[in-house]
């Protein structure tokens, strides 16, 4: 086996070390695991990760990855990045891995990336996707999935809040503590409201970065918007107080997920469709 070299900094791309700059995309449910970020005597995606590619190639590396999302949080499109001295074929990296990887987490492609490619500081923007059951009665089967809301929710009134986030705003008033940022102000490019006839609501959000619990305390803003706590020009004002104490609550994080992380062309080269 050939040796597997250890990223030393967490900013440290292939042009500082030998080997190839590969990328892998993953898929993931959050529900049995306490984050993505490696901690000590807990499950979490990057240490069940780094105990495969151990476990295949004979040697520890650390992987980094586009963001770390919390306990509960779930991944459609999560990207994690490692250097590896070894010639296996990309499309057989999947497979490899797959075989050794907890069922809770699956690799979906690979990628040999430009050696200037980072996970997270190459990414341009996320998709984020959240999801709540609004009806009547919960969901048996989505309970890890999704956040169940039985009482009625104005969606109009939501929609018509979403245009007051949307664009370059300073969203410190939509950042939870813990995470801290040389700046909050982010662009939100998109955040559509969809209810579906099952009573499904779908909420996606797109930005070109999120501060730390930034998605999940904007829906829970936006709830409070459905339900007539709030008006939807009340969010000009949330925004302006630069508060958390004056945004709605957070809302669970089972119904949250990673749904894509955006690089710019030609920097990254899936073996096949990451679609």
């Amino acid at each position: 086996m050939e040796i597997l070299k250890p990223i030393m900094d967490s900013k440290q791309t292939a042009a500082d070390s030998a080997g190839r700059n590969l990328a892998v995309l993953l898929e993931y449910d959050g529900t049995d695991f306490c984050g993505y970020q490696y901690q000590p005597r807990v499950r979490t995606i990057q240490g069940e990760l780094e105990k495969a590619l151990k476990c295949l190639f004979s040697h520890s590396l650390r992987v980094s990855a586009s963001g770390r999302t919390d306990a509960g949080v779930h991944a459609l499109g999560q990207v994690a990045g490692f250097i590896l001295e070894h010639d296996i074929r990309l499309e057989r990296l999947p497979f490899a891995l797959n075989s050794v990887l907890p069922r809770d987490i699956v690799v979906k492609c690979a990628a040999e990336a430009e050696s200037s490619f980072h996970p997270r500081y190459s990414a341009i923007g996320k998709i984020y996707r959240y999801c709540i059951i609004n009806r009547a009665q919960p969901s048996a089967l989505l309970r890890n999935y999704a956040t169940f809301i039985p009482y009625k929710l104005d969606i109009d009134a939501m929609k018509s809040a979403c245009g007051y986030l949307v664009g370059e705003r300073n969203f410190a008033s939509m950042m939870s503590s813990g995470s801290p940022v040389k700046s909050t102000v982010r662009n939100l490019r998109r955040l559509e409201v969809k209810l579906q006839s099952d009573g499904l609501l779908i909420f996606t959000a797109e930005a070109n970065g999120f501060l730390y619990q930034m998605v999940r305390n904007i829906i829970g803003t936006l709830i409070d918007v459905g339900r007539g706590r709030l008006l939807p020009e009340d969010i000009a004002h949330i925004l302006e107080a630069e508060d958390r104490k004056a945004a709605g609550p957070a809302v669970p994080p089972q119904g949250l997920y990673l749904q894509q992380v955006i690089y710019p062309e030609k920097i990254i080269r899936w073996c096949k469709d990451n679609a």
